[in-house]
């Protein structure tokens, strides 16, 4: 696939892995839908730059873990682009609870609900319009902590873990429709989801001995959009720290 004036959906893209994927799809002239929960003015700031890069971008709002928000979301993508070609779902939460003794059912739901079920949402919501164009990508990111369990609890990791599910399975279900589903599963990032002690924990365990930047986890999920034989494939950006 050229990605060049096609339409992109990132949830998750006002900061971070999101904000990077959005910049790098519109380097190469692609629309962008930047989802974003919180933060209006961040999300709007990633537009205006999609914009310098020559393309289009629109700032929604809309929480993944909300069938309905994410529904009307896909609903003012076509709106305003008349298509969707491509999905990357991003958006995701980590906790401050690690033990298993410290999360509670509420904790679990919330991590759960944001990370797996959002994932579920938006593949839900946007698969139809994918399968009547007869083309699709879909680029789920996972984590290491889906791979080998990570460091920051077992909701977290099982919600990762559940991604790769969801991957291999709708990979195998879309494929007959030309429709492509893969998966990132990066070590830890440098982003503001995690403190700098864990950041600096991670490193040391790590071969290369830094975590990743966000532009390299990027560039895995521009690769994948643009190959059109790659499906149900997870690509690991984790400096040789699991080499599985």
């Amino acid at each position: 696939m050229k990605v060049e004036k096609k339409v992109a959906i990132v949830t998750g893209a006002s900061r971070g892995i999101g904000r990077a994927i959005a910049l790098k799809l519109a380097e190469r002239r692609c629309n962008v839908v930047v989802n974003y929960l919180k933060n209006k003015e961040k999300a709007l700031d990633v537009v205006k730059l999609v914009k310098k890069c020559g393309a289009e971008g629109l700032a929604v709002k809309a929480d993944v873990s909300k069938f309905n928000e994410v529904k009307e979301m896909v609903e003012k993508t076509i709106e305003k682009f008349g298509r969707i070609d491509i999905l990357v779902n991003n958006a995701g939460v980590i906790s401050k609870k690690y033990s298993i003794a410290e999360i509670d059912e509420e904790e679990w739901d919330r991590i759960l609900n944001v990370n797996l079920k959002g994932t579920f949402n938006c593949c839900k919501a946007v698969v139809p319009y994918m399968i009547k164009q007869k083309r699709g990508k879909i680029v789920n990111i996972s984590s290491i902590a889906g791979r080998m369990g990570g460091m920051v609890g077992v909701h977290y990791a099982a919600s990762k873990a559940g991604i790769l599910g969801l991957t291999y399975a709708l990979a195998s279900e879309l494929a007959k429709y030309n429709i492509t589903v893969n998966a990132v599963a990066p070590n830890a990032v440098d982003t503001e989801m995690i403190s700098e002690e864990l950041k600096e924990k991670i490193a040391k365990l790590t071969p290369l001995k830094r975590i990743a930047k966000p532009e390299e986890v990027a560039h895995a999920v521009l690769f994948l959009i643009e190959n059109d034989y790659i499906a149900a494939e997870v690509i690991d950006v984790n400096g040789g720290r699991y080499p599985g």
